[in-house]
């Protein structure tokens, strides 16, 4: 069970305001039950501020009012209303040290299969400079004569999302706007026809 925010400021609270066993508060809160009886001694935690956990959305009273109805229960954790966000990261992308020899492979793919691609856009999605990028075209990489072909998906430098993402954006700039899903439908319709 996850523990709350702030387990001994809300051991606090419910100490304070509910009627609730020392073992059931101890056991929400994660902590020893003779420390939560400390505090309701006022030898721990002296003056320290509450925090309300049904305010929090931690709890609901009507969980407090069940555990404090029967001693024998444990308090549960009411579940988040709210989702987190998860913060995107900006400015340059990290790329492993144990991943950093698969670029120029990642790069010379792209190069290969999206050649609408700009300089800059595989720069943002690989995390590569355009110096290198130049390079791998050009064949003037000094481990050219090394470098495969590979997906960057798969190997990991990039999610399939962002790189549907960027191609869908650089398609739409060239004016080629075709989905990798639409080509092979279209060729099985013209055969039909050609039957018929």
């Amino acid at each position: 069970m996850a523990q709350p925010l702030m387990p001994k400021a809300t051991a606090v609270w419910l100490v304070e305001n509910t009627v609730l066993t020392f073992e059931q508060i101890a056991t929400f809160c994660g902590m020893h039950h003779l420390e939560v009886q400390a505090i309701a001694d006022d030898e721990v935690a002296i003056g320290m501020q509450g925090m309300d956990p049904i305010a929090n959305g931690e709890l609901t009273q009507e969980e407090i009012d069940r555990c404090a109805a029967d001693p024998s229960q444990q308090l549960v954790q009411a579940e988040r209303k709210i989702e987190i966000p998860v913060a995107k990261q900006k400015g340059a992308r990290y790329t492993p040290v144990s991943k950093r020899q698969d670029r120029p492979d990642a790069i010379s793919w792209l190069l290969k299969n999206y050649p609408e691609l700009s300089d800059a856009q595989i720069s943002r999605l690989i995390g590569t400079t355009k110096p290198t990028i130049n390079a791998i075209r050009d064949k003037s990489h000094w481990n050219s004569a090394n470098i495969k072909q590979q997906n960057p998906v798969s190997l990991g430098l990039c999610s399939g999302e962002d790189l549907e993402k960027i191609v869908a954006i650089a398609r739409a700039r060239a004016g080629t706007v075709r989905s990798a899903v639409a080509e092979p439908e279209a060729a099985p319709q013209a055969e039909n026809t050609e039957t018929e």
